[in-house]
């Protein structure tokens, strides 16, 4: 085959363009680190390269923020927990003072004044929130746990439930006497003072609206019968009345100033097996710092200052607020308020503080009418009458005492056991973090990984690199040296 020059110019020219092509992409290799600069270079390295770098996006999304705010989350909330609980142990401590028959007056109202200061902190510590939300109140971030003001406009219908074990047996003294008494010459200061014995369900209000309550729902075990029976026979009284605390028999007294229903016996006996009680109820003043009926109860919520919009109704279900933490796995991050912090410590201290005053004022009593015994100018008639009153008043102080320290002993038991279920919540919460760090532990060697196999998928070898440049240089360097003497060549030097 006859060799032309044209032939060999357009081959030299093939040849130096492949080399100078060669030349430039190792030359943007050694530049940009990188073995490819568009997918059309090398499709199967810019595919796999796509894939990494997804993966790699999703692992820094969990590893950079998903766990970093979850840990954050939960590490407020055990804060807050943990400071609950030493509360909480402050008061089982106070309580168990105050249960001491030796206390002055002055000890008790200090104990008096610290267990209202320490109740309205474990409230307060309920209002915890992260980055703006609050981390008890479930889904509803966006609202405290307590009412942050006082308000009279709200009014909650609430739906509260119990058993048979919450009924409580309580002592109450029937038959006091006040100061006036003395004046008044139907009062012959015979009859004593006494304690009497009543079972009560104490409500998770008090303050409540002075409205006849429905029937109380409930049900028995399947051994006991089954089936839901109601009890009708529901009286709406004050506490002032003489009878709050006596209930005919059959009948139940809903006091609407405390939030108790006094039980008679035969209803007691009726109820005490219960498995299910359900009763309703209507508040509609709430002070600053009372819990929200909607986070724990179903209940409906209406504004009696704006007619025109429809209640809102609630109902208590769990609200699990979960992030997702690595591919298809999902943390619980969230303890709810209901699972924590309750009513009844509250309630109970409310219960301490009224026995307090109840012994206070009755110690003042007793002062009052030794006071008066002083004065040398009563007559033997009057001194007589005075030392039967006084008598009679020390009989009183003596038997509120005593109910004084059944009330700290309930807080004593109260106490314990709400620090039992933060202790609870506090493990379980402890052994979500466990798997948050592990998750976060094995999320970092994932990223190490994934960057690792990245970087050998699209990165260049520099040394390789800058070799295979270097000889591919020379390589084009020589391709121009040998161009160059193929064409020195002319059709003159064959003519």
């Amino acid at each position: 085959m006859r060799i032309t020059t044209r032939m060999m110019t357009n081959n030299m020219l093939s040849n130096i363009n492949k080399n100078k092509q060669n030349v430039s992409r190792l030359e943007e290799q050694q530049s940009t680190g990188k073995k490819i600069q568009r997918p059309s270079d090398d499709p199967i390295i810019a595919v796999r390269a796509l894939k990494l770098r997804t993966n790699l996006t999703e692992l820094k999304q969990y590893y950079e923020k998903n766990i970093p705010d979850a840990v954050s989350w939960m590490d407020v909330t055990e804060s807050a927990l943990v400071t609950i609980n030493d509360v909480l142990r402050q008061i089982n401590t106070d309580c168990v003072y105050g249960s001491s028959d030796q206390l002055t007056a002055q000890d008790r109202s200090a104990i008096a004044e610290n267990l209202r200061e320490m109740r309205n902190q474990i409230y307060q510590e309920g209002n915890t929130n992260y980055a703006g939300r609050y981390v008890f109140t479930g889904y509803k971030t966006d609202s405290p746990l307590t009412f942050m003001e006082g308000t009279t406009n709200l009014q909650y219908e609430i739906s509260e439930k119990f058993s048979g074990k919450d009924i409580q047996t309580i002592s109450r003294v029937s038959g006091s006497y006040d100061l006036t008494d003395y004046d008044d010459p139907a009062v012959s200061f015979d009859q004593a003072p006494k304690m009497e014995n009543t079972y009560r369900i104490k409500l998770s209000y008090d303050k409540l609206d002075n409205m006849a309550m429905d029937n109380i729902r409930y049900s028995l075990p399947l051994a006991g019968g089954g089936g839901e029976e109601t009890i009708a026979n529901i009286n709406t009284i004050s506490a002032y009345d003489p009878d709050a605390y006596a209930p005919a028999d059959g009948e139940v007294n809903f006091i609407y100033e405390t939030g108790e229903l006094i039980l008679s016996k035969s209803v007691y006996e009726d109820l005490r097996l219960a498995d299910n009680i359900e009763l309703s109820y209507t508040k509609s003043s709430f002070e600053k710092g009372e819990l929200k009926p909607e986070h724990y109860f179903d209940c409906v919520m209406t504004d009696v200052s704006k007619p025109e919009l429809d209640p809102v109704t609630f109902t208590k279900e769990k609200q699990d607020i979960e992030y997702e933490i690595n591919y298809n796995q999902k943390l619980k991050i969230n303890t709810e308020a209901s699972d924590t912090i309750s009513h009844k410590i509250g309630r109970d201290i409310d219960d301490i503080l009224q026995c307090v005053d109840d012994v206070i004022v009755a110690e003042n009593k007793v002062k009052e009418i030794e006071r008066r015994l002083e004065d040398t100018n009563l007559t033997n008639e009057q001194a007589s009458r005075y030392e039967k009153m006084l008598e009679q008043l020390e009989t009183e102080l003596a038997l509120k005492k005593e109910v004084m320290q059944n009330a700290f002993s309930r807080g004593i038991t109260s106490s314990n056991e709400e620090q039992d279920k933060v202790n609870v919540a506090v493990a379980d919460l402890g052994s979500r973090q466990v798997r948050l760090r592990l998750t976060e532990n094995r999320l970092s060697s994932q990223k190490s990984d994934f960057t690792e196999l990245l970087s050998k998928n699209e990165d260049a070898d520099i040394v390789d690199t800058i070799i295979n440049f270097n000889a591919a240089h020379m390589i084009y360097n020589a391709s121009l040296m040998a161009s160059s003497k193929v064409l020195q060549n002319s059709l003159l030097d064959f003519l």
